[in-house]
């Protein structure tokens, strides 16, 4: 059996509300054995900025990467004072913004591969989280596009919960959050939250054509859907910039929740309340 190696490690945190004390784990340092320069050091960052933006949908994600590579040249720099000089760092630089938890000890064979184990564990979403965290999103959005139909004293007279199945094939579960049909129209809308699931963005596109067809067929209307956003997207995100493409090539209109008053005041003459 290899010898085990005494090893510890702290994690990086982001706290975008010290008040409310809620924060996402979003590094890890681990430093192993040895003396001086020679003490083995390296650093994991999260790869999946979701968390941080269900937490705070404004942050700069752009920032957060570059901190990456300052810290890892602390790491490379530092000597026996690694996690001090880290702590200094990010308190010069980030006003607790990021912060460093306490430093716990582990005993591993090989600090290569246990600074991944704990990337894993730290940084990942479960599937559990990860669909909990989708849903959550998701429904906010929702529930705010209800309030302001609400508001506009609509509500009451859209469809709901709108089965595709019924204009396309048995068996397609999506179900459109809500719609009405003015003057010819048929105007759906649905909730999407691209900032924790991008590929919602696939399957709306991928059963609009579709839906559109069936619409036409059976209602003798053409349809018009509207993707609900929410506010502040990171359009330069890759996957955010490539939902949004999908969507527009779709022919799905988007708007975010802030404009979800001016939508349903036009909800609101197209249905003469």
């Amino acid at each position: 059996m290899a010898e085990l190696k005494q090893c510890e490690f702290f994690l990086l945190r982001y706290v975008p509300d010290a008040v409310k004390d809620e924060f996402v784990n979003i590094g890890v340092v681990l430093m192993g054995p040895g003396a001086n320069e020679s003490r083995y050091a390296d650093l994991r960052f999260t790869k999946d900025w979701a968390r941080v933006r269900c937490v705070d949908p404004a942050a700069d994600i752009e920032m957060l990467e570059a901190m990456e590579a300052e810290i890892r040249g602390q790491l490379a720099s530092s000597g026996e004072g690694k996690r001090e000089s880290i702590l200094k760092k990010l308190d010069d630089s980030f006003s607790n913004l990021v912060q460093v938890s306490g430093t716990k000890a582990c005993l591993t064979e090989s600090p290569q591969a246990e600074i991944e184990s704990l990337a894993k564990l730290y940084l990942e979403s479960s599937r559990r989280e990860k669909r909990g965290r989708d849903a959550g999103a998701r429904t906010r959005i929702a529930g705010r596009m209800k309030a302001a139909f609400e508001e506009a004293g609509v509500w009451d007279l859209m469809w709901k919960k709108v089965s595709v199945a019924k204009y396309t094939e048995t068996g397609d579960p999506l179900k459109i959050d809500c719609g009405y049909k003015p003057n010819g129209v048929v105007r759906l809308f649905h909730a999407l939250s691209l900032a924790t699931d991008v590929d919602s963005a696939k399957v709306l596109a991928y059963s609009y054509p579709r839906l559109q067809e069936g619409i036409l067929r059976k209602e003798n209307a053409k349809a018009e859907l509207t993707a609900i956003l929410e506010d502040k997207l990171d359009k330069s995100d890759e996957q955010i910039g490539f939902a949004m493409e999908i969507l527009e090539k779709s022919l799905i209109k988007t708007a975010s929740v802030a404009e979800m008053a001016k939508i349903a005041e036009t909800a609101r003459r197209e249905m003469r309340v």
